[in-house]
């Protein structure tokens, strides 16, 4: 695997592009499981392949970049995320951690995570608040693109009693939206509580890039980069790995 740019000498190495790439737990390696032939079976494979954090309680989700990096047809990949996301399966969810960056959950662990910050929420504020019954039942499950306006949202949410301008408070601090930064009115949904995970996105890529582009070549063979630990970030070497491939920072060369 290499980080995008020269020839590699030794069996397949990471090479990082010119922008500067923990353990895995699995018994095969990123190499032998790197191509899927269906984007379900990816999401599947990535799902149970969701690191484990420390002191973090977080549903497992996918980048769509690693989904790029696993499933070769890229058309085939927006064709039936679509697909799913209108058959209500998963969600897809927008990320402040770079201008193309999208998180996809199923909508089964969505829910699990939706409930587990409401219920945090109500115990915080020492009561029961039916917004976010309404948010779920009349929001959630007919609204499933990645944003929505606060027209639209307030209509959807009367559908469930009287909406106040406090209900939108809570569920902006339960973490279920956010507003957008270019337009007040409009707000992208949100997985609430991993704000953690969102920096150790970050870090991790900047720390694995900085890593390649430390070697002579900017190349590592990707057996030995995959043992490494990255200091930087709670997830996995693999979890990075998937999502520099698909984002075109690393590209992977047979040698």
């Amino acid at each position: 695997m290499e980080t995008n740019n020269t020839p590699s000498t030794s069996r397949k190495r990471v090479r990082e592009d010119d922008d500067s790439v923990p353990e895995s737990n699995h018994s095969l390696s990123l190499e032998d499981d790197l191509i899927f032939s269906d984007t379900m079976v990816a999401l599947h494979m990535m799902r149970a392949q969701f690191p484990r954090i420390d002191k973090v309680i977080v549903e497992p989700f996918v980048l769509q970049s690693q989904l790029y990096s696993s499933v070769k047809d890229r058309t085939q990949v927006d064709r039936e995320l679509e697909s799913l996301r209108r058959e209500k399966v998963l969600r897809v969810f927008k990320l402040n951690t770079g201008q193309d960056d999208h998180a996809l959950m199923f909508m089964e662990d969505y829910l699990k995570q939706m409930k587990r910050a409401v219920k945090s929420m109500e115990t915080k504020k020492q009561g029961v608040f039916p917004v976010f019954e309404w948010f779920e039942v009349h929001v959630i499950h007919s609204k499933p693109e990645p944003c929505i306006g606060h027209q639209e949202l307030l209509s959807l949410l009367s559908v469930g009693g009287k909406v106040k301008d406090e209900d939108i408070s809570l569920l902006i601090n339960a973490g279920l939206l956010t507003r957008q930064l270019i337009d007040s009115e409009m707000y992208w949904f949100a997985i609430p509580n991993i704000g953690s995970v969102l920096k150790g996105i970050t870090q991790g890529r900047k720390e694995l890039l900085s890593l390649l582009n430390r070697k002579k070549y900017k190349e590592m063979m990707l057996a030995i980069l995959e043992k490494k630990r990255l200091r930087l970030s709670p997830l996995d070497m693999r979890f990075h790995l998937r999502d520099l491939l698909g984002s075109g920072h690393l590209k992977t060369i047979q040698t």
